[in-house]
């Protein structure tokens, strides 16, 4: 089985992307999915013990959350050395889950992959990108988002440019979807062809 590494920075056509996959009838790991169902359950605990005002009894509130760790990049490590191990354990179970099943190919949608070393665990990395025009203008369009707001998310991500140079395949979604689909899908037959072969 390969496992394809998804990521591109906020605005990219990440998900877009990776609903692509879906349609195309291949496994996709939600890196975000497993954060919401984490963040009802395993994550509650851990997180209330540090940041107690972001939790109820619903669980973490993602807004409170935001609120204390986007501007305190300490708060924001605390953060992640609890929540990234509880997604990297959600994403193999659904890996095995997948494998069991007898999936040839799957997906997983990491938006930090390399910010968290989990492309050390993919076969191959995907990478999506649009120009920095067409990401800014998407981003924005978006409701509650700011020009501040997505400079402090921007300053958290690694640098689009160097995620393309560590990229095994750049998907450019910058030209539309229509675009963008017809690379997934070329990639899809070489891994098809790939995996078969394996």
């Amino acid at each position: 089985m390969l496992l394809v590494g998804l990521t591109g920075s906020i605005g990219m056509g990440k998900s877009t992307t990776a609903q692509i996959f879906r349609d195309l009838g291949v496994p996709v790991h939600d890196s975000d999915e497993a954060v919401h169902e984490i963040y009802r359950t395993t994550a509650c605990d851990p997180i209330r013990s540090l940041f107690p005002a972001a939790v109820d009894r619903h669980g973490v509130d993602r807004t409170a959350l935001a609120g204390i760790v986007l501007s305190d990049p300490e708060a924001l490590k605390r953060l992640e050395a609890i929540v990234h191990p509880l997604v990297c354990e959600h994403r193999r179970s659904f890996v095995q889950a997948r494998a069991i099943e007898g999936a040839r190919v799957v997906v997983c949608d990491i938006p930090l992959m390399f910010e968290s070393g989990a492309d050390r665990d993919m076969d191959l990395i995907l990478v999506v990108s649009a120009a920095a025009a067409v990401q800014k203008a998407r981003v924005l369009a978006r409701t509650g988002m700011t020009p501040d707001r997505f400079s402090v998310i921007m300053s958290r991500q690694m640098p689009d440019a160097d995620k393309r140079r560590r990229a095994h395949v750049v998907i450019d979604t910058g030209c539309g979807l229509t675009a963008a689909r017809r690379q997934v899908t070329g990639l899809m037959r070489t891994l098809a062809a790939r995996a078969q072969a394996s």
